[in-house]
C-alpha cells in the first residue's frame, strides 16, 4: 500500500508558493474587516455577484420594549426652549429645530395646554415637569417623545406622549395617526389587550386617543405602545406592549410606515433643509381614537326615523357599567352629563362610555346653581370637567347642562366663549325624587320623537328602570341616540330643550312658492 505523501511546499517553486501565500493572507484580511453576514454570493464560475450594495445606515438604538432613541446632537443647530406658566410650578422644555418652526409652535401650545389641563383637573396639583428625547429623525420625519412627571396630593406620576412631525408639510401628528383608521386601532387594541391581560385591568385597555398617545417602534421595527404609569396597570409603573412587526404592518397608515422606516435606522446627522411655506391642512379623514358622537348611519330628520335622547346626569355612578351593558344589548346610545368628582372616581367608566359610542357632556365640577356665580366661577366649574374628560379620553366636549336647569345671560356668555351649547330637557322623570324603578320607567316611555329625557345614573333605581325603558322604547321602534345626533349642529351658548322640529309659521304657510 502506498503511503500518502505529507503536504509540503515545493522548494523548486518559490514564486508560486509566495503567490499562494499572498492570496490566503488577502482573504483572511478581507474576512476580518467585512461585517458578519455581509458576504457576497459567488457563482459556479467563481465570479462575485452582489445583489445589493451594503447598507450605509447606522443601527438604530433602543430597548426591545421601548421606542428607539436618537442622539439629539445629530440634529444640526438644535436648541431647547421652555414654556412659561404662572400657576403651578413647571419645568417643561421642548426642542427647537431650525426650519421646523411649526413643530416648535405646536409643542409650545400643546405642552402649555397639558399643564393647564393638569392644573384644572387636580385641585392638589403641586408641580409639572416634562423633558423630551428624539425617537426618529429620517425620511422627512421627526419623532419627539415627551416624558412628563405630574405631582399632586397623591405623589408623582409619569406619563408619555410621542409626536410625529412631517418636515415637508409642517404638520405635527399625534401617535394615533400611525394607525390606518379606527378599525386598525381597534384591532391593535385587541392585540395589546391580549398581551397585557395579566398586567392590566381587563376593561382598561380601550381604543381611545388618550390611551394611544405614545406609539412608536423598537430597533427591530416592532410596534411599541406605552401607557402612562397607572393608566391601565394595577401599579404605578410604566406599562408597554410590543406588537410584532409583521403583525402590526397591516394596521399602519402611510405615515405609520414612514415612521417605522425613520425610527429603525441610526442617525449620524439630520437637518431640515428648508421651512415649509405654511403648515398644510390636515387630511386623511378622522383621527383614530377620536370618536364623533354622531352615527352617520342614523338620520333623525328622516320621516321614517323616530329618535329619542336618553340623558343621565351627575355620574358616572357605581352601576353605570351595568347601564352600559343594557344600552349595548339594544345598540342604543345615550348622553352622559358628567360631574367632576365622579369622573375622578370612575375614570375607566368614562373611557368605556366614550369608546362604546356614547356622548360625554359637561355638568360642572360641584353641581352648583350657575346662575348665582360670577363669570369666573362659571368658567372654573366647567373648565375643570373639560380638562378631566379630555385627559381621560382625548375628547373635547361641546355640550353642557346647567345644574337644575338654572341659566342666565352670564352662563350663556361663558359657555359661548368655551364652545359649549346648553342642553336642557322636555321630559323629566323626577327619578331623583321618586326612587321607584317602575314609576320612573312609566314616565320615560311616554317619550316621543325628538324628546330629551332627563335621568340620573347615580341612582340604583334609575339603573333598574333603564332596563325596562330601553327595552320598551326599542320595541316601539324608537332609535335611542345621543343629543348631538338628535339636534344636529348646535350653537355655543344657546339653550336647547328638545329635538322636535319647529312648526312652520303662518306666514311661511301662506307664502307663495318661488
Amino acid at each position: 500500500m502506498n503511503k500518502q505523501s505529507k503536504p509540503t511546499t515545493a522548494p523548486d517553486r518559490p514564486l508560486v508558493t509566495a503567490a499562494a501565500a499572498m492570496v490566503v493572507l488577502a482573504g483572511m484580511v478581507l474576512f476580518t474587516v467585512r461585517p458578519p453576514g455581509d458576504t457576497e454570493p459567488v457563482s459556479a464560475d467563481g465570479v462575485s455577484h452582489s445583489a445589493e450594495p451594503a447598507s450605509t445606515h447606522l443601527p438604530a438604538s433602543g430597548e426591545p420594549d421601548g421606542l428607539t432613541v436618537v442622539d439629539a446632537s445629530a440634529l444640526t443647530g438644535l436648541e431647547e426652549a421652555e414654556i412659561t406658566h404662572e400657576g403651578v410650578p413647571t419645568a417643561v422644555s421642548y426642542p427647537v429645530v431650525p426650519n421646523a418652526e411649526p413643530l416648535s409652535s405646536f409643542l409650545e401650545e400643546e405642552l402649555g395646554a397639558r399643564v393647564r389641563a393638569f392644573e384644572a383637573a387636580n385641585p392638589g396639583a403641586s408641580s409639572y415637569e416634562a423633558e423630551w428625547n428624539v425617537t426618529a429623525a429620517a425620511e422627512g420625519l421627526l419623532g419627539i417623545r415627551v416624558t412628563s412627571v405630574e405631582t399632586d396630593s397623591e405623589g408623582p406620576r409619569e406619563g408619555y406622549t410621542t409626536y410625529w412631525y412631517d418636515t415637508e408639510t409642517g404638520q405635527t401628528h399625534g401617535s394615533q395617526s400611525l394607525l390606518a383608521d379606527q378599525g386598525a386601532l381597534e384591532a391593535l387594541n385587541g392585540l395589546v389587550g391580549e398581551q397585557l391581560s395579566g398586567d392590566a385591568d381587563p376593561g382598561a385597555v380601550l381604543p381611545v386617543a388618550a390611551l394611544y398617545d405614545s406609539v412608536g417602534f423598537n430597533p427591530g421595527g416592532d410596534l411599541v405602545v406605552e401607557f402612562d404609569a397607572g393608566q391601565v396597570g394595577q401599579g404605578g409603573e410604566r406599562v408597554s406592549a410590543v406588537v410584532d412587526r409583521a403583525e402590526a404592518e397591516p394596521l399602519l397608515s402611510e405615515l405609520g410606515l414612514r415612521a417605522r422606516e425613520a425610527a429603525t435606522v441610526g442617525v449620524a446627522e439630520f437637518s431640515v433643509p428648508e421651512a415649509p411655506e405654511a403648515p398644510s391642512e390636515a387630511s386623511g379623514g378622522p383621527v383614530p381614537g377620536v370618536l364623533p358622537p354622531v352615527d352617520p348611519s342614523v338620520d333623525c330628520s328622516a320621516p321614517e326615523v323616530r329618535c329619542v335622547a336618553l340623558t343621565y346626569d351627575d355620574g358616572p355612578g357605581g352601576r353605570t357599567p351595568e347601564l352600559l351593558d343594557m344600552l349595548a344589548e339594544h345598540d342604543a346610545r345615550a348622553t352622559f352629563f358628567l360631574t367632576g368628582v365622579p369622573v375622578m372616581e370612575h375614570p375607566g367608566t368614562v373611557r368605556r362610555a366614550y369608546a362604546e359610542g356614547h356622548e360625554l357632556a359637561n355638568h360642572t365640577l360641584g353641581h352648583p346653581d350657575l346662575a348665582g356665580l360670577s363669570a369666573e366661577g362659571v368658567r372654573a366649574e366647567l373648565e375643570t370637567v373639560q380638562a378631566l374628560v379630555y385627559r381621560e379620553t382625548g375628547y373635547t366636549m361641546d355640550l353642557m347642562r346647567p345644574p337644575y336647569g338654572s341659566t342666565n345671560g352670564n352662563v350663556a356668555a361663558v359657555t359661548e366663549e368655551m364652545g359649549l351649547a346648553q342642553i336642557l330637557w322636555n321630559l323629566d322623570t323626577n327619578d331623583w325624587r321618586d326612587r321607584d324603578a317602575s314609576l320612573v320607567a312609566d314616565r320615560a316611555v311616554e317619550a316621543g320623537h325628538g324628546t330629551i329625557v332627563l335621568m340620573h345614573d347615580i341612582h340604583s333605581s334609575t339603573v333598574d328602570a333603564s332596563r325596562e325603558i330601553i327595552r320598551e322604547l326599542d320595541s316601539r321602534g324608537y332609535t335611542m341616540v345621543t343629543v348631538s345626533q338628535l339636534l344636529g349642529t348646535t350653537v355655543p351658548g344657546q339653550v336647547y330643550t328638545d329635538g322636535i322640529p319647529d312648526a312652520p309659521s303662518a306666514e311661511a304657510e301662506e307664502a307663495p312658492e318661488v
